[in-house]
């Protein structure tokens, strides 16, 4: 398959495994694999996680009303000193959190957060994508598209859950084979880590080889997904389909090395 001249449209795809990074900054030790190579996807990532957990507390404040600090950090996942920092921002940003260390946090009950402002338009087409993503993805980006969903509709106004509970746009899942979704998940991580990929592949002629490959950019074409790589076994740019992917396994990473990047490829793509 020839994507360079199949439609140009891609997407850079990126996983939610968290990397384990506690303080942004300072150098990385070098070699440790739980660190990601890329410090501005590292920091994104810490600053969506941070944002995420925010929201959480919030949540969790309307649900139960009251609660201890110890509950709260044990929820989140977090140390009791995350927490306290946390809660210490919620409350400079103005969310009416009660309370203090040691003794509990409250929100007063006629606190909420207020409606997220959509259109009908702009709502179907967030749910739409989530859902498709939902469908089409690998379990775990699939639970996540589900979870970002749910999160988006109780976030509607009133007015607009009334309108999207005529809505009917489905992402239906049960076509899709489990061999296009198969490795969608370790090759999100490949990406997202920047590590080798080793893996048996068949063409269309149903030839096999095996490839050592740079993966560095998911597409999806409506009925399948491919895997934009810098090929060390061919020395070039190449295209694979993932459903035809047999064997794979995540192997050593790969530096950044210029005419080897994803803008590389999109380069040639675009002269070719």
């Amino acid at each position: 398959m020839d994507l360079f001249r199949a439609p140009r449209v891609w997407t850079r795809v990126s996983g939610n495994q968290a990397p384990r990074l506690e303080i942004v900054g300072g150098a990385a030790p070098e070699g440790d694999p739980a660190l990601p190579p890329d410090p501005g996807l590292a920091c994104l990532d810490i600053a969506m996680r941070r944002a995420d957990r925010l929201f959480q507390i919030v949540q969790l404040l309307r649900r139960d009303r009251s609660t201890t600090g110890t509950r709260l950090a044990r929820e989140l996942g977090v140390s009791l000193r995350t927490l306290y920092r946390d809660i210490t921002d919620l409350q400079r940003s103005g969310v009416p959190i009660e309370g203090e260390r040691g003794v509990g946090y409250r929100l007063p009950r006629h606190f909420d957060l207020p409606p997220m402002m959509f259109t009908v338009d702009e709502a179907e087409a967030l749910s739409m994508g989530l859902r498709m993503a939902a469908a089409w993805a690998d379990p775990k980006l699939s639970a996540a598209a589900g979870g970002a969903l749910r999160k988006l509709e109780s976030g509607f106004s009133e007015s607009l859950k009334r309108a999207m509970q005529h809505s009917a746009m489905i992402a239906p899942d049960f076509h899709v084979p489990e061999a296009l979704r198969a490795p969608l998940g370790d090759l999100r991580q490949a990406i997202r880590e920047r590590r080798r990929l080793s893996l048996t592949y068949l063409d269309l002629e149903e030839r096999e080889s095996r490839r050592v490959v740079r993966p560095l950019g998911l597409t999806f074409w409506g009925e399948t997904w491919t895997l934009a790589a810098w090929c060390e076994t061919r020395g070039a740019f190449r295209t694979f389909r993932v459903d035809r992917m047999k064997e794979w396994s995540l192997t050593e990473l790969f530096p950044h090395e210029p005419g080897r990047e994803l803008e590389d490829y999109l380069r040639q793509a675009r002269d070719s």
